[in-house]
């Protein structure tokens, strides 16, 4: 039998490669949390643990002995990109990652396909900075390779990460590269459909919400009528525009029509995201509508228990501190931030921003006013990320309480 670290990098390869979880596999004779410590490598395996888990995963105990090297490159992209969401962790960007190390012969083409997982499995975890690591290697084997497909869609999944990263002009900058050269780039309809949305984003941190407002209005017309995943983009868009334009009324509508056109058995994942997005909406109108964001929230819950990654939990956190907030409940929204603090990062940079004005106001609120300070230095930084709109409203938060 291997010795540790060896078991363990080599039952969870034996696990992924089935794609099964490790809450399935530990099953009824063994703790989910007993087995994370074999895979990671600080457990010894017992004999009886070893022959469990062989039987579970329908293998003999020899083959825990087989010390060769990860799979195939090829084999490993084929496993990760038949997983689901919900069954992608680190351990499975730790596969990718030390597969592409062994693959040295590899060829680019396979490589790019690997690549483009591992930016999946970053996006998921909500690790921004890692999955731009990883599609901006996409993005120099598009030009390696010389194909324009694989360089407009990497130049999109890079615009829309470093969107989230708070580096708007770049993302804005790559979306009409991508849009002026779409049929060289064989940008598909739907792909082309979501770059618009992308780059309605982009104009509305800008500042040019008139433009955003066109932008959708377009998307939207375009797909008058029709139904799924792709209208109910749109409208969220739209939504998320109204709202930074002040028309609340509007925005509500809007998010109404998007969660209409989505059922939850044809994605999940949106449909989530979705009940995020209105308790968001709902929490910014003024004054907050706090019982509607409750409800969405509520209503999202069930979900998140189900296939919420880890971003979405700290979604989920920062908007019940928010409510929290609202309802005049200071020490639920301290502790909630409390334990959001740790993974605030997972948050776009506009939600970063957000989640360290709220802490600022829960200690003003509870006297300290040495963090107008910090809250000057909070607007005075996204102003220089070029983010007019967001600064503005750290602006207006420091006017505010400023009287």
């Amino acid at each position: 039998m291997l010795e540790q670290p060896g078991f363990g990098k080599r039952l969870r390869q034996l696990r992924q490669q089935r794609g099964i979880s490790q809450v399935t596999l530990a099953g009824t004779g063994m703790s989910a949390a007993y087995l994370s410590r074999l895979e990671s490598g600080s457990r010894r395996p017992t004999e009886h643990a070893v022959g469990y888990l062989a039987e579970r995963l329908g293998i003999s105990v020899d083959m825990f002995e087989d010390d060769r090297p990860e799979d195939s490159l090829t084999e490993v992209v084929a496993v990760v990109a038949a997983m689901p969401e919900r069954d992608l962790d680190a351990g499975t960007g730790t596969l990718l990652t030390e597969a592409l190390e062994a693959a040295g012969e590899a060829d680019d083409l396979t490589r790019w396909h690997a690549l483009a997982q591992l930016a999946r499995v970053h996006e998921v975890l909500g690790d921004f900075r890692r999955e731009r690591e990883a599609l901006a290697g996409l993005d120099e084997l598009g030009r390696r390779l010389g194909r324009a497909a694989l360089q407009g869609r990497a130049r999109l999944r890079l615009a829309h990460c470093d969107r989230d990263l708070g580096d708007v002009k770049s993302a804005r900058d790559a979306v009409v590269e991508v849009l002026g050269d779409e049929r060289r780039m064989r940008i598909s309809a739907a792909d082309s459909v979501r770059a618009r949305l992308l780059l309605a984003s982009c104009q509305a941190e800008l500042g040019d919400l008139a433009e955003a407002a066109r932008l959708v209005d377009e998307v939207c017309g375009s797909l008058e009528g029709a139904g799924g995943a792709l209208a109910a983009q749109a409208y969220w868009s739209a939504a998320t525009v109204a709202a930074r334009q002040g028309n609340d009324a509007r925005a509500a509508e809007c998010l109404t029509r998007a969660m209409e056109v989505v059922d939850s058995r044809d994605d999940l994942t949106l449909w989530l995201r979705l009940r995020l997005a209105g308790a968001s909406l709902s929490l910014a109108a003024d004054p907050p509508r706090t019982a509607e964001a409750e409800e969405f929230l509520e209503a999202a819950e069930p979900a998140l228990r189900l296939i919420g990654s880890p971003r979405h939990q700290q979604e989920m956190c920062f908007l019940q501190a928010k409510l929290a907030f609202h309802q005049g409940r200071p020490e639920r929204t301290e502790e909630l931030l409390a334990s959001g603090e740790d993974g605030k990062h997972l948050l776009s940079y506009r939600d970063q921003v957000r989640f360290d004005v709220l802490r600022s106001l829960v200690a003003l609120r509870s006297g300290d006013r040495g963090v107008l300070d910090r809250l000057r230095e909070i607007a005075a930084q996204v102003q220089t990320a070029n983010m007019p709109d967001l600064a503005a409203e750290v602006w207006r938060t420091v006017a505010q309480n400023t009287i």
